[in-house]
């Protein structure tokens, strides 16, 4: 008997597991491709590769898309005319504990899938199935994400564009306050580019009585946030631009000591991946011209760093007649989402599309407590996926 596709759902989210720790979710997600579809799955170590090869039956290739017994590679396909048609899904969950009134809560204390990454890979789970089902006419890949939440996960998977001579690439990501089931469109920049930036700076402690004996770094750390609170008012930039200020700390409710080292933390953000660079560049060397005048040492880290996801017009342009096709309603995005998706890095690298499926407009906002993912819209998922094949 089948698996229905909400039950496979509901397994993913109980096994919810942290960024780069996905090793359950791939389990699952692998048995249920071997047991229900015709791709042939591949283990790249931290995320998993499905292949179909429309030129060969029952979509086998043999060894992950290379020459099986009496047949050609599967990437050799394109060489025959078929083009190369990628989707990808995110399968990362977030540190946050989970909804107590759910009969399927994570297993995993403080980690769920509070952004919908268990409905996406299963929604691509299900492609796979109508594809194995009523075939296609391109070859079919598959991508099963890891670290989506942290923007390491597409950098290193966007490598299978040029190894698989990939030519166009989807994604699909759920969406709250949109109606439900609608297709969410966007040309250009849809999701900003964004990258956390990590300034300690470090003197010498001192007694609070003599701090004149001590080099305290909360002064020039606040000048640093008042820094970052001038972009606001800067219109030098193509778009938004944003610095966001997540967390400060020099010392403690020690009365009796000053401290000697502090650090804050900023988000940065923009609408273009130059612009917030830009601003990364304007703030650091304004912390590092600063600290030097206080005669503090300063250094400075970057993690999660993700481009902005800039959406090609003629990906979209499929995408809109797909859903029509389907008879889907079509809403345009007015303005770009603030924040940001990983899956900018598989659009340095080919034309492609991350396309928004609404939950609902009262549904509740992704990250959020209240959130689960709407099982409603994952055939809807499904099929818009299918018809872009067409």
């Amino acid at each position: 008997m089948k698996k229905n596709i909400a039950e496979l759902r509901h397994e993913l989210h109980r096994c919810a597991e942290l960024s780069g720790c996905e090793e359950q979710t791939k389990i699952r997600i692998r048995e249920f491709l071997e047991k229900n579809t015709d791709f042939e799955v591949c283990d790249r170590g931290r995320w998993l590769h499905a292949f179909y090869d429309c030129g060969r039956a029952g979509g086998q290739t043999g060894d992950c898309g290379q020459a099986g017994a009496g047949g050609q590679p599967g990437a050799d396909a394109r060489n025959a005319g078929a083009r190369n048609i990628a989707f990808r899904a995110d399968m990362d969950a977030l540190p946050m504990a989970d909804r107590e009134d759910l009969p399927y809560r994570s297993v995993s204390e403080g980690v769920s899938h509070r952004c919908g990454h268990d409905g996406h890979s299963a929604a691509l789970c299900e492609l796979a199935r109508l594809v194995s089902e009523r075939g296609a006419d391109c070859n079919v890949h598959l991508i099963f994400q890891h670290a989506e939440e942290t923007g390491a996960g597409g950098a290193e998977c966007a490598q299978l564009m040029d190894e698989k001579n990939i030519d166009e690439i989807y994604a699909i990501h759920n969406w709250s306050g949109f109606d439900e089931g609608s297709v969410v469109l966007g040309e250009g920049t849809v999701m900003c580019a964004s990258e956390g930036l990590r300034i300690v700076m470090t003197g010498r402690p001192s007694h609070a009585s003599q701090p004149e004996d001590g080099i305290n770094p909360a002064a020039t750390l606040a000048r640093v946030v008042a820094k970052a609170g001038q972009l606001e008012t800067d219109d030098s930039y193509r778009g938004s631009a944003m610095a966001t200020i997540v967390g400060i700390n020099a010392g403690g409710r020690n009365f009796g000591m000053a401290p000697g080292e502090g650090e804050v933390d900023l988000t940065l953000r923009a609408l273009r991946e130059e612009d917030m660079y830009r601003i990364e560049k304007d703030i650091v060397a304004f912390a590092e011209e600063a600290a030097g005048e206080a005669g503090l040492e300063c250094c400075v880290e970057k993690q999660d760093v993700f481009p902005e996801t800039a959406n090609d017009a003629g990906a979209v342009a499929k995408v809109r007649a797909a859903a029509e096709s389907l008879g889907l309603a079509v809403q345009n995005l007015e303005r770009p989402i603030r924040s940001s998706e990983d899956f900018g890095w598989y659009q340095k690298k080919c034309p492609g599309a991350l396309v928004f499926i609404g939950n609902g407009r009262d549904w509740p906002q992704i990250h959020t407590k209240e959130y689960d993912f709407n099982d409603r819209i994952l055939e809807t998922t499904a099929e818009l996926m299918h018809a872009l094949l067409k």
